[in-house]
């Protein structure tokens, strides 16, 4: 050893004093990792006991069961909101309403056409004449936006309406 020390120009005494301080330094070192260690495990203890004692892996099991469950659920909602979607383009849903007066000797506006159309603009018109004595409807059907019996003028003012239903730019 001598011939070591005295190759290195190292006193054996600071040699050992070095070592020391090493040893220390790795001591301080592991007892830091312990402690870090200790703390991770204590957190994981905690983090995979649940309220009830089942662990955490069963819970996300549970869930993961549930989740594909509603996914499947969606799946089937998704089919329903289409059925819904094509059988509500074929329903009546736009309209259209003007009142008006038929005759000269009768106000009040008692005269009035009703056009109902669905997404095709396929529907009917529906023209109810009020005079002193009588009430009289009619009723034209209406195909792609057309009428194939001639409209007057109450009632394309009414179909124009129920055309344009639904958006912003209706003009009264």
């Amino acid at each position: 050893m001598d011939s070591l020390t005295n190759a290195l120009g190292i006193n054996a005494g600071v040699l050992i004093i070095l070592l020391l301080i090493l040893e220390i330094l790795l001591l301080i070192a592991v007892l830091g990792m312990s402690m870090r260690v200790r703390r991770l495990n204590a957190r994981y203890n905690s983090f995979m006991k649940g309220q009830d004692g089942i662990s955490l892996e069963k819970d996300i099991a549970r869930k993961i069961t549930r989740i594909e469950k509603y996914a499947k659920g969606i799946g089937t909602l998704d089919s329903v909101i289409e059925n819904l979607t094509s059988v509500q383009k074929n329903s009546i849903h736009k309209y259209g309403i003007v009142k008006y007066d038929a005759f000269d000797d009768v106000g009040g506006k008692l005269s009035f056409v009703l056009a109902f159309l669905d997404d095709h603009d396929t529907g009917f018109v529906l023209n109810a004449v009020h005079s002193k004595e009588n009430c009289f409807l009619y009723v034209k059907e209406i195909v792609k936006g057309e009428s194939y019996i001639m409209l007057s003028n109450e009632e394309v003012e009414a179909l124009r309406i129920a055309k344009r239903y639904g958006t912003d730019d209706i003009v009264e």
